[in-house]
């Protein structure tokens, strides 16, 4: 018996307690496990997974390309685990799920998406040389990856479940986000994990007006579109993210059909991996779903007094939910009384229950909206611009009681957003001179809470914005533009209006945009037969409210110009919707967009012909090769000293010119003064080039004399190998001295360094020399033109 318990319990921990020594007992403490606790492991699942089961591949064509799908060699202890590849790049995604239920009142899930510099042959540049905390990038992957997966789990499924996706390798061609989206399908479909799917995603790129499927990197860098979809079977639609270079409806709408056309081709391939593998889902103990016994009661107590709310169309946010909140208090210590037994959380989702089919049906039964618009109408829009005088630019845009206070600041393209090492291997982007930000405080929701550091819901609301606006700001703009977006009051879609206000703001700055850009939400409101599960009835809900987002099944955010899409991004609840919804949605959107167009054109219709006068300067300065160290200073002393006395940035075009920024029109004005002052002997005097001067020396040294030509001018070495015919050690053998007077001869500067080339040498032999004057294109100069030719003479 005793060695039977010894062999289980080898193949249970994997091989940790080989042997049954001092080693092995040392190993058990550390895991905190008791011999006989380790008998009561499931032994079906860990013997499985102890011993090495067939790899089993599919490989599915997807718009002309191999991809292939994988499951069974790499980290089998995991619920499920799957290696997507494409090209040379390859994901691994596992899926993880507790058995016990989590104390949550919602499903726990958690996705990372995390890129791995060893993937891309690199190696971090932190001071640590290592993986830190998530990027931007990493976190925008992580919520695509969430909104693709969660409609399709088990309602009342409380369990905490845990998808990691691990950077395996990246080959620069092809972007990973897409494959980690489909390997998240695949883990929890070869799972025993309760889960709904599978689905499958690609990305869709047009290019000359000929859509293409997971395009590469060079491909991408020419499509005027990047729109990922992620598609269920029977051609359904669970999630879209879209930025647009301002194209078409049409085009944006036959892309769409495209993409789900091809996601059915990887569908099927996970359902081939599912169907050989022979997956059994996990019987799980509860599902948090409230009974019809108490649904139906509570229903009995509060119809008629939330109906009588919901259809009181005089309520604003905070009177609505308080009304709610009273009537769900009052309901709950009755349905308590009624039913003692009951856990807290099925009183409460029983009144939820009813609260969601009433407001449900009166949109879809009576088409009536809680705050009396009927579904196509927009709530009340006002705009203001130019809100400070001080800021570069400002707006603020208010949509019924979604508030929104946009900035813009203007910096230098130093000031530019870098990217990291993965980003810029699967993107090619180094920097971007657009960015937006926003912020949601808690007093937005007459809340309070902790204002900490940006969180996930911010990133992805900031980014999306940031893509509807970037289509429109010109390439050549000389300053890197920051748009923050700060939610004053919300009810609703505070992403589109920061979109609107952004617009806004924009052009009160003066930046020459190509066009405004508007943005709005669609919802939705559905009815599913109780056999089949599909959609019977629906209505699409233009501007949605914070309540009808809640309560709805889709959040369809679109934002535009007058011509186009510049950015979409549809958060769908169900686990999946037809196209025609789709379409629909987005025809929808177009409508408002213009609607809102209009309004905010009455406002400001085009960008300000100049930039404010508080606005920063930039000015670019011509530096010859010649003169660039007496610009730039030993060890860049000038520089430094320009930038700490002045407050200006200066950064280098090219080999001979330099661009300066300045916060302010004054800061530009102290800095061309401290300019001309470094290089005022330059300016000053022109010398001819070979032409012979009385120089005075100022100094002796061991390498010989510092002289100059001229009183203000600084002094130059002349070595001692200029100085005679005769080789010397040191000037004194000569009998120079300070402040005696010598002939030297002229012969220009150096093109490297700008030192003047003097020798006294060369006059004690006869030489013939033309004499040429300096022209002003040797000068430094100021702003402006450079000179082409203009030729002047002391």
């Amino acid at each position: 018996m005793a060695a039977a318990a010894t062999s289980c319990r080898r193949v249970a921990l994997g091989g940790l307690a080989v042997g049954g020594g001092a080693a092995a007992r040392w190993r058990r403490r550390r895991l905190l496990l008791p011999d006989a606790c380790v008998l009561r492991l499931a032994p079906a699942r860990r013997a499985a997974a102890a011993e090495p089961g067939p790899c089993r591949t599919v490989t599915v064509e997807v718009g002309g390309r191999k991809m292939d799908l994988s499951s069974g060699k790499l980290a089998r202890f995991a619920d499920g685990s799957a290696v997507v590849q494409l090209g040379d790049t390859a994901v691994m995604v596992t899926a993880v799920s507790k058995t016990k239920p989590s104390a949550s009142q919602f499903m726990p899930l958690v996705v990372d998406y995390r890129q791995k510099a060893a993937a891309a042959g690199r190696i971090p540049t932190n001071y640590l040389r290592r993986e830190l905390g998530s990027t931007d990038k990493e976190i925008l992957t992580s919520r695509v990856i969430d909104r693709s997966i969660r409609p399709l789990f088990p309602v009342g499924y409380f369990y905490d479940t845990q998808i990691l996706c691990n950077l395996l390798a990246v080959d620069g061609v092809n972007d990973p986000d897409v494959l980690a989206i489909n390997g998240a399908s695949a883990a929890l479909a070869l799972s025993d994990i309760p889960w709904n799917g599978p689905i499958g995603a690609v990305r869709v790129g047009l290019v000359d007006g000929e859509t293409i499927i997971n395009p590469t990197r060079k491909q991408m860098s020419s499509s005027v579109l990047n729109l990922v979809i992620a598609g269920a079977p029977q051609n359904q639609v669970v999630m879209l993210e879209a930025s647009a270079e301002n194209i078409l409806q049409q085009d944006f709408c036959h892309a769409i059909k495209v993409g789900v056309k091809h996601t059915q081709q990887i569908i099927q391939g996970i359902q081939q991996l599912v169907k050989e593998q022979g997956v059994v889902k996990r019987t799980v103990q509860k599902l948090f779903v409230a009974p019809e016994e108490i649904v139906e009661c509570a229903k009995k107590l509060a119809f008629n007094k939330i109906y009588a709310v919901f259809t009181d169309s005089s309520h604003d946010k905070i009177s609505r939910d308080e009304a709610i909140n009273k009537i769900r208090l009052e309901t709950e210590e009755q349905l308590k009384e009624k039913f003692p037994e009951a856990e807290s959380y099925e009183i409460i989702e029983s009144f939820n229950m009813v609260s969601k089919d009433i407001f449900r049906n009166l949109v879809l039964n009576e088409y009536r909206r809680c705050d009396g618009r009927d579904l196509t109408s927009l709530r009340d829009i006002k705009c203001e611009v130019n809100m400070f005088k001080m800021l570069h630019g400002s707006a603020l845009f208010q949509r019924g009681q979604t508030q929104v206070l946009c900035t813009v600041t203007f910096d230098s393209l130093e000031s530019s957003v870098k990217s990291d090492l993965i980003s810029t291997a699967v993107s090619g982007i180094k920097d971007k001179n657009f960015m937006l930000h926003y912020e949601f405080p808690p007093y937005a929701t007459n809340e309070i809470g902790k204002v900490t550091g940006m969180n996930r819901r911010e990133l992805g609301h900031g980014a999306l914005a940031e893509r509807a606006l970037k289509p429109i700001i010109p390439q050549d703009f000389p300053f890197t533009i920051r748009v923050t977006s700060e939610v004053l009051e919300s009810n609703g879609s505070s992403s589109m209006a920061s979109a609107c206000g952004g617009s806004l703001a924009l052009m009160d700055a003066g930046v020459p945009v190509s066009s405004a850009v508007a943005g709005v939400a669609i919802g939705l409101i559905t009815k599913c037969s109780l056999e089949k599960g599909d959609i019977e009835d629906y209505r699409l809900l233009t501007d949605i409210l914070g309540i009808e987002d809640y309560y709805g099944d889709m959040d369809f955010k679109m934002a535009g110009t007058n011509k186009g899409i510049t950015a979409l991004q549809a958060d769908i609840k169900l686990p999946g919707i037809p196209v025609k919804i789709v379409m629909e949605a987005i025809q929808q959107a177009t409508a408002a967009k213009r609607e809102i167009l209009q309004i905010m054109n009455q406002t400001l219709a085009k960008p300000r012909p100049n930039r404010k006068e508080s606005g920063p300067v930039v000015e670019t300065i011509h530096v010859p090769l010649s003169k660039r160290l007496r610009f730039v200073g030993p060890g860049a002393y000038n520089l430094k000293k320009l930038q700490a006395q002045t407050g200006v940035t200066v950064s280098q075009l090219d080999e001979e010119t330099y661009s300066v920024f300045a916060p302010t029109p004054s800061a530009m004005h102290e800095a061309r003064e401290f300019i001309r002052e470094i290089c005022k002997d330059d300016q000053e005097v022109n010398l001819e080039f070979g032409a012979v001067y009385t120089a005075t020396i100022t100094e002796i040294r061991d390498s010989g004399v510092m002289v100059k030509l001229y009183p203000n001018m600084t002094p130059v070495l002349l070595h001692n190998s200029q100085l005679d015919q005769r080789k010397i050690k040191h000037p004194s053998a000569l009998g120079l001295e300070v402040g005696q007077e010598i002939q030297v001869k002229y012969f220009g500067r150096d093109p490297t360094d700008g030192r003047m080339r003097l020798s006294r040498k060369i006059l004690q032999s006869p030489a013939t020399t033309v004499l040429k004057t300096l022209t002003d294109k040797n000068s430094i100069v100021l702003g402006g033109t450079v000179p082409q030719s203009s030729t002047s003479s002391q």
